[in-house]
């Protein structure tokens, strides 16, 4: 079991002499059994998409044929992972949220639902102030506790402040991307006692 696991937590394949069934079936009982966290948060600006929602655009926002513009008619978009990424998670079982400091609450939750990601959160957490209040809510509303989360933001600051509480957080200075996330997701496995 433990050689299992360790191939699988590498990412690497796992092959078996009786073909591709077993080997199937063994990969998914890796990654079932892989600790995962209960938790995963993402901060919006400059995470999940590359502005500030409170400076860089202006709201209101509204989707178009060409996608989504803001008032003055601006294409508005995410980084390119941001969907996938999500729906991937999402897909896998996984509970995210989204915590944000930005002072235009409206718009970020206007976002949100324009580009379609309100199907992913269970959770959010959108108002000015420390990011640890944030996360003191949403370890109150999910149950999680702290060392069963992941956080991805770009500023370190919040990083700091996050990782003091024992969450395991990730800085991402050029936005999310879906190999930053399955590493993490790889590093956190190893951390997590069973």
């Amino acid at each position: 079991h433990r050689a299992r696991n360790a191939l699988c937590s590498a990412g690497q394949s796992l092959t078996h002499r009786d073909g591709p069934g077993p080997a199937r079936q063994n990969r998914a009982l890796c990654v079932a059994t892989m600790p995962r966290p209960k938790l995963i948060v993402f901060d919006l600006d400059y995470t999940l998409w590359p502005f500030w929602v409170d400076t860089h655009v202006d709201p209101p926002f509204r989707k178009e044929r060409r996608g989504v513009v803001d008032k003055f008619g601006q294409p508005v978009s995410l980084y390119p992972d941001t969907v996938d990424t999500l729906r991937s998670l999402h897909e896998g079982g996984h509970t995210l949220a989204a915590a944000s400091r930005t002072g235009e609450v409206a718009g970020a939750n206007q976002l949100l639902s324009l580009f379609d990601l309100d199907q992913y959160l269970s959770f959010k957490e959108i108002y000015p102030g420390s990011k640890v209040t944030h996360f003191k809510r949403l370890q109150q509303c999910s149950g999680a506790q702290y060392s069963e989360m992941m956080f991805f933001d770009d500023e370190q600051r919040n990083i700091t402040d996050v990782s003091r509480l024992g969450v395991h957080c990730v800085l991402v200075p050029r936005g999310l991307t879906r190999k930053i996330v399955n590493e993490e997701l790889v590093k956190f496995s190893h951390r997590r006692p069973r």
